[in-house]
């Protein structure tokens, strides 16, 4: 019997006031109507408390946009989890910061786009850079452990000195600099985000000399992109192995891209519970462990470090989501990953992204701004 998860993501919105040009959501998100109810979110986190599981991490979509979550956090934390928002901010005020924390709110990750004003509200599509800073100096009035997530890529990684030290002057515990990942949105984008390899052998010269100044004041974690990796990423710890996410409409998935693989079908937990699903659904059961893997991953020693990559990431650029993830430099469809550093170190890569709202016209997007001139804390 497979060990219980150690963590639930729980998608509890698709709704985002947002535009990222990096966005990794799925590019079919999940309408408003089909969202979870309280009750079930509620039902949901003492399922994951009686499994065992540690934390929740509470994401989207934008989680502030829903209004019963100073209810979800309270239920969450009476389930014994460790609870953690994944945020922009936007939505979020002193007074509601304060009952988000006394019902029980752990840890409050913030994202910025930018340390500069114009590129950053620019990059999210919206006016929110003046309110993330105002934001954090809240947050630090409070008793919650405070990361702050920036994500860079080819248009803001060349002052990535100047971002680390705006983080440094917000005074959080921990600071997460990563790299764009390359699903969604981003994927559209990606001959605009992709770094030149000077743009990041620069950035990891930066990363280190800051994890050096700031040892024992602030925590830098660095995700590379895996583009320039020799072997690619252990995608959520290996498909199925540590984690679980629902998404808003309750289906329940090994990662938040899993539903591009074509030919699976997620169970939905208001049918079953997180037990049986994680046990012996076949959707968890299709690429955990090895039984699956092909050649050059089957006969490899890298293959219990990185599970032979990202499931979804091999689908999206090779068409089989059974293939070598193309990151690996060992995989046969490596020439695609190199194709596009050839396109991103040349002259002629794309200049500027697109944003992900220019792509389709999505009713979504609306209802967004709606709920939150609905919405009042």
């Amino acid at each position: 019997m497979t060990s219980n998860p150690l963590a639930l993501i729980a998608e509890i919105t698709h709704r985002c006031p947002l535009h990222c040009v990096y966005c990794s959501n799925p590019l079919e998100m999940a309408a408003v109507s089909s969202e979870l109810s309280t009750a079930q979110w509620i039902d949901i986190f003492q399922q994951a408390g009686k499994l065992g599981m540690l934390h929740a991490h509470l994401t989207g979509g934008e989680p502030l946009a829903r209004p019963d979550l100073t209810e979800l956090i309270a239920a969450a934390r009476a389930a014994g989890l460790y609870t953690n928002l994944i945020t922009s901010g936007i939505g979020l005020a002193e007074a509601r910061l304060k009952a988000l924390v006394d019902a029980g709110l752990d840890h409050i990750q913030l994202s910025f786009q930018d340390s500069r004003e114009d590129s950053a509200n620019w990059i999210a599509g919206a006016k929110a850079h003046a309110h993330k800073i105002e934001l954090s100096r809240l947050i630090r009035l409070h008793k919650i452990a405070f990361t702050v997530n920036l994500v860079i890529h080819r248009q803001n990684v060349d002052h990535l000195d100047e971002m680390i030290a705006f983080i440094e002057q917000l005074a959080p515990e921990r600071m997460e600099i990563a790299h764009t990942q390359y699903y969604g949105w981003a994927l559209k984008n990606r001959a605009a985000l992709l770094p030149t390899r000077a743009q990041l052998d620069k950035a990891v010269e930066a990363v280190a000399a800051a994890d050096k100044r700031l040892a024992g004041r602030i925590r830098v974690d660095f995700v590379v992109p895996d583009y320039y990796a020799r072997f690619p990423k252990a995608c959520m710890g290996g498909w199925g192995r540590k984690l679980m996410l629902i998404n808003p409409a309750g289906k329940v998935l090994p990662c938040h891209a899993a539903e591009v693989i074509p030919g699976l079908t997620f169970e939905n937990v208001r049918e079953q519970s997180l037990e049986n699903i994680w046990q012996r659904s076949p959707s968890f059961q299709r690429f955990r462990g090895e039984d699956w893997m092909p050649e050059p991953c089957r006969s490899c020693d890298q293959r219990t470090q990185d599970f032979g990559g990202c499931r979804c990431q091999a689908l999206l650029l090779t068409g089989n989501a059974e293939a070598t993830d193309p990151a690996c430099s060992l995989a046969p469809a490596h020439h695609i990953v190199e194709a596009a550093l050839v396109d991103a170190n040349s002259t002629t890569a794309i200049a500027q992204p697109v944003p992900a709202s220019s792509f389709v016209q999505l009713q979504q997007r609306a209802e967004d701004l709606w709920s939150y001139r609905t919405n009042p804390e």
